[in-house]
């Protein structure tokens, strides 16, 4: 089953939404990495490299953030993951507290990791204003 991370400069944030999420799938292992190690708003690529290793499968790992450079902070800690690792884990750009929800019940439905990217996907072409 794919694992979810999500990535927030706050970590009540990432909690909250992790603790939302997880009402919704009780089965997906779910991470948060939010804010940094010393309690400030902001992220942390080691935060998101624990966060990754916590949830990984071979089916993969899904990464949701916030803002601009939590993707910064994402991109830097797959940076550090070995090739192997890195392969199964993907950033994908969704709205948070939609796309976590959504990610998580399609991780509970043994959906691969393509299927889920594209169900987000779907999700923010339907939202866009016409």
């Amino acid at each position: 089953m794919v694992g979810l991370v999500i990535v927030s400069h706050s970590e009540r944030i990432a909690e909250g939404l992790k603790e939302l999420a997880g009402q919704m799938a009780t089965d997906v292992s779910i991470a948060a990495a939010g804010g940094t190690n010393d309690g400030r708003l902001g992220t942390d690529a080691e935060k998101i490299i624990t966060a990754i290793k916590e949830v990984y499968t071979e089916d993969g790992v899904l990464v949701l953030f916030d803002i601009g450079s939590a993707y910064m902070s994402a991109d830097i800690a797959l940076e550090s993951l070995s090739d192997k690792m890195r392969e199964k884990v993907q950033i994908v750009d969704a709205a948070l507290v939609e796309g976590a929800i959504t990610a998580a019940i399609e991780c509970s439905l043994n959906k691969t990791l393509n299927e889920i990217k594209e169900e987000l996907r779907t999700l923010s072409i339907a939202k866009m204003p016409q």
